[in-house]
């Protein structure tokens, strides 16, 4: 009998990199030789761990805008791991793939209508490609609150991802699963991460000749008999961070037999082994943060420097926001439309089931001229940047002058200009005068020069 269950979750995801305005990824430098940073990762990373099958037996999430793109741009090896995927549910009646909010937005610090709206689009998504519901969800940066869970649990998901440190209670059942009630009376199943391991793995990856002396030293000892043993990592662990990922990883995975482990993924383990043990989570928390979620809102010492313009930019983002929100509320009740209901339907128009027109129909809005039509989907499309503008990436690093933070930004000025051709509504002013607070410490940009950039090459 095997001394415990083993079990890697990948974490695979990369922003949203496409211009707004015409759906093409600039060419990003730093990337060099390729034209940008998914086609790199892509070659190091994604393709070489498809082609040797990984997929099929590890836990992985895939984000929406990664699989977006690997669809349309590197479809052999996006078609490889949805096949790994459907094949495991079809093996163990289980995929082996969990969903994700799909625009790794920092949720905690979402309002509810928007918390919703992520798990909504990013459960839309998984089925979308996978074929079948999700049972479990990573939550973007691991960061996480009570309401985030609650909305999860009222949409069907069971179980989630958690790292020690964000959760209190006896941990002696392993990385469980265990048992989080709810204030509504549900219960979230979530898996804890070992983080030492984890982090033995994402930051110390052996050479392939010595994988079997790593399994030794690190896992061995950490196996106890009938309990599960979880690495979670960033996906691109295999192969971008470390070039040997992708054959490590193999030889993870092939060699249970050797090092006294039994492979498993977590919905699979979940339905084997349900949770007996209780534990709370502290909220407000992420993996990749010691100070809460400070990184993504004031900055922190986790990135170098004066980080000032994080909350700057935050603050021109929610401004704009809100601002945003009140001109569509405001047409949907107009048109009477519920504004919130037909915003997270509106993903099948995104991932190309049905057209805007058709979909309306199928809402109930049939008694919509050509151009209310028009204004109404012009108004959801704005939505869809709007949403955009706050994937977690855009607060990570350390600098404004980053591509990530002008992502953000570019989305920005991509949803006032739908909101003023839809409606006349001119949002631009507000949003330059906000972003002028925003400084790079590095060269003394701003937010506002940023935008002036966008807008001269968008030609707005």
């Amino acid at each position: 009998m095997p001394a415990c269950y083993f079990c890697i979750h990948g974490h695979l995801y990369q922003p949203p990199r496409e211009d707004p305005f015409n759906g093409h990824i600039p060419r990003e430098p730093d990337a060099a030789p390729y034209a940008n940073w998914n086609e790199r990762i892509t070659a190091e990373c994604y393709a070489p761990n498809a082609e040797a099958g990984n997929f099929g037996h590890i836990s992985f999430n895939l984000g929406g805008t990664l699989a977006r793109w690997l669809d349309r741009h590197a479809h052999d090896t996006y078609a490889r791991i949805v096949a790994a995927e459907r094949a495991h549910q079809a093996a163990y009646g289980l995929g082996n793939g969990l969903a994700q909010p799909v625009h790794h937005t920092i949720l905690p610090l979402a309002r509810r209508r928007d918390k919703i709206c992520q798990i909504r689009w990013g459960i839309g998504s998984f089925a979308h490609r996978f074929g079948h519901a999700p049972t479990g969800m990573w939550l973007p940066e691991m960061a996480v609150d009570y309401e985030t869970l609650e909305i999860m649990a009222a949409e069907g998901i069971r179980f989630t991802i958690l790292s020690e440190e964000q959760v209190q209670g006896d941990l002696d059942a392993g990385a469980g699963p265990y048992r989080v009630r709810l204030h509504s009376g549900k219960e979230m199943a979530v898996f804890v991460r070992d983080q030492a391991l984890s982090n033995a793995l994402s930051f110390g990856m052996p050479d392939p000749a010595y994988v079997d002396e790593w399994l030794r030293d690190q896992v061995r000892w950490r196996c106890r008999q009938d309990r599960l043993l979880l690495i979670a990592t960033d996906g691109e662990t295999f192969g971008h961070h470390h070039p040997q990922g992708a054959t490590v990883l193999s030889h993870i995975l092939k060699a249970g037999n050797d090092h006294n482990y039994d492979l498993t993924t977590l919905g699979v383990y979940l339905q084997q082994h349900p949770p007996l043990a209780e534990v709370k989570v502290n909220e407000n928390t992420a993996w990749s943060c010691a100070h809460r979620l400070d990184r993504w809102v004031i900055g922190c010492g986790c990135t170098p420097g004066n980080s000032h313009w994080k909350g700057a930019l935050r603050r021109a983002l929610d401004n704009l926001a809100c601002d945003l929100d009140a001109v569509y509320m405001s047409e949907a009740k107009r048109l009477g439309a519920d504004a919130w209901s037909l915003r997270d339907g509106y993903n099948v128009v995104i991932l190309g089931k049905v057209d805007g027109p058709t979909f309306l129909a199928e809402k109930g809005l049939t008694n919509l001229d050509l151009r209310q039509q028009d204004r109404l989907l012009a108004l959801l499309e704005a939505q869809f940047h709007r949403q955009r503008m706050y994937a977690s990436c855009t607060f990570f690093f350390d600098d404004l002058e980053r591509l990530e933070p002008h992502y953000a930004i570019a989305n920005g000025v991509r949803a006032l200009a739908l909101t003023r051709y839809a409606t006349g509504e001119d949002l631009l002013h507000a949003f330059c005068r906000d972003l002028r607070v925003a400084v790079s410490e590095r060269t003394g940009c701003t937010g506002a020069d940023i935008l002036a950039d966008i807008l001269e090459r968008a030609e707005i």
